[in-house]
């Protein structure tokens, strides 16, 4: 593909996400939304025409800054005897597939927190290939797993973030990068300690989109 044409996703200095060629933007209730070849989306949490900027972060007082007490970036590794899995905390946006589906392996509360022998392989392959933020992968065989088959597309999640899928490339002036390019969340409730990604600050501050 055509640097040209290709979905790039540019964090600009305390304002929007510059989007360019993104074909595919879907809200929470499956309603695909007009896009252009440009577009400005919000991530201050403060737009009247949400998933789209309307300057409000001008008025609010938004900074994309990280904070000091932010989760580190880090990947944390835990061997099993069948699958190892890989974690890092520093971009979790804390969605939950895991510990919901898979409690035996990823506990809340324990340390170690995840039990990787805690369930069939298969299994805590499938849950981890849930995560939307590239927080989890895995290896199996001698083969990391962490990149998925996926159209580009930005899924604006319920009061959630923005969920981005396909090798969308991601432009921080600041410098941050993704776990995976193939998935991660960006925030949009304006929250986040770890910005330009989710780290779950959306629960805390009860960020509301009635809209998406």
């Amino acid at each position: 593909m055509d640097k040209g044409d290709k979905t790039i996703i540019k964090v600009s200095k305390d304002g929007p996400y510059i989007v360019s060629n993104l074909n595919s933007l879907r809200n929470s209730k499956g309603v695909f939304i007009e896009t252009k070849p440009t577009i400005a989306m919000c991530r201050c949490g403060g737009s009247g025409n949400k998933p789209f900027c309307d300057g409000t972060h001008m008025k609010n007082g938004f900074s994309g800054e990280k904070k000091e007490d932010r989760v580190p970036d880090n990947m944390d590794t835990y061997k099993g005897k069948a699958i190892t899995i890989h974690d890092n905390r520093g971009v979790c946006s804390h969605m939950g597939h895991c510990t919901d589906n898979l409690p035996s392996v990823f506990r809340k509360g324990v340390e170690p927190w995840i039990d990787p022998d805690g369930a069939d392989p298969e299994e805590i392959a499938r849950i981890i290939r849930m995560c939307p933020s590239g927080a989890l992968s895995y290896t199996m065989d001698g083969q990391l797993h962490k990149d998925y088959p996926h159209d580009a597309e930005v899924f604006v999640g319920k009061d959630r973030p923005y969920n981005v899928v396909g090798n969308i490339e991601l432009e921080d002036p600041d410098g941050s990068r993704p776990e995976t390019q193939d998935h991660y969340c960006l925030c949009r409730c304006g929250g986040s300690k770890n910005k330009p990604f989710c780290d779950g600050s959306h629960w805390y501050v009860e960020f509301k989109d009635e809209k998406n």
